[in-house]
C-alpha cells in the first residue's frame, strides 16, 4: 500500500555483473525517457513519461506557494503554456501576476506572444510598446533569438532590425546587425558587423563564442539558420 511506483517490467539478463545499484536513462525525449535499473546480472527497463496537462498541473500547484511572489515564477508559467500551446488563458493570468509583483521586458514579452496566440491582436500592440520603453539590447536581442527558434524568421529579423537601430553601438546591436546582413546575403558585411562585436565586447567568453559566427560568415554561412 505504500509502494511509491509499481510497472509492469521484462528483465533481461547483463553481460557483466553490476555490484553498485545502477540507473541509466535511454531514448531521451522531451516528454520521456527509459530508465534502466542495473543490478547484478539484472537489467529492468520501465519508461517514464510526462504529460504536457501533467506539468501544467504541478505549475499550478507550484504557483499557489512561494512561486506565485516572484515575477520570475509566474513568467515560467506563462512561457510554458506558451512554449506548449496549452491553456493559454491561464499562461495570460500567470503573465499578468508576474507584470504586477514587477513589470520587466521579458513578462511584458511574453504577455504580447500570448495575446497574438489569442489573436487579440490591438491588445499586444499596446502591451508590446509598453515592453519596448523598458526592453535592454541584450533583452530585445534574446528575444529576436526566441522568435527565431520558434521558426518565425520574419518577426524574429524585425526584432533584429530594431535592436541594431536601437542600440547601434552596442556589441547586440553590431551582433543583430550581423544577422540582418546575413540574412540578406552580404556575409563581408555581416562578418565585419561580427567582429565589432567582438572587438567591443569585455568578455573573454563571449569574444569566444562570438568566433564560430565569424568563421561561418567568412564561409558564406547565413548564421539565422
Amino acid at each position: 500500500e505504500e509502494d511509491a511506483l509499481r510497472v509492469t517490467v521484462k528483465p533481461r539478463p547483463l553481460p557483466e555483473n553490476e555490484e553498485a545499484l545502477e540507473y541509466e536513462f535511454e531514448d531521451l525525449k522531451a516528454n520521456s525517457a527509459v530508465a534502466t535499473l542495473k543490478w547484478e546480472k539484472l537489467a529492468v527497463p520501465f519508461k517514464i513519461e510526462v504529460t504536457d496537462q501533467t506539468t501544467l498541473e504541478n505549475i499550478r500547484a507550484q504557483l499557489k506557494g512561494r512561486g506565485q511572489f516572484t515575477w520570475q515564477a509566474l513568467d515560467e508559467g506563462a512561457n510554458f503554456c506558451l512554449t506548449h500551446n496549452i491553456d493559454l488563458e491561464q499562461g495570460l493570468k500567470w503573465a499578468d501576476a508576474s507584470i504586477q509583483n514587477e513589470e520587466r521586458f521579458d513578462n511584458l514579452s511574453t504577455k504580447v506572444d500570448l495575446l497574438k496566440a489569442l489573436h487579440r491582436d490591438d491588445e499586444a500592440k499596446t502591451t508590446w510598446d509598453l515592453a519596448m520603453q523598458k526592453a535592454t539590447a541584450v533583452q530585445l536581442y534574446s528575444y529576436g533569438r526566441r522568435l527565431q527558434s520558434m521558426k518565425k524568421s520574419d518577426e524574429g529579423l524585425d526584432i533584429m532590425k530594431e535592436v541594431a537601430k536601437r542600440f547601434p553601438q552596442d556589441v547586440y546591436g553590431h551582433l543583430a546587425q550581423a544577422r540582418v546582413k546575413s540574412a540578406a546575403g552580404d556575409f563581408a558585411g555581416a562578418a565585419a558587423e561580427a567582429k565589432q562585436a567582438q572587438a567591443i565586447s569585455k568578455s573573454d567568453a563571449q569574444k569566444s563564442a562570438f568566433k564560430p559566427l565569424i568563421d561561418r560568415l567568412e564561409a558564406k554561412q547565413d548564421i539565422n539558420k
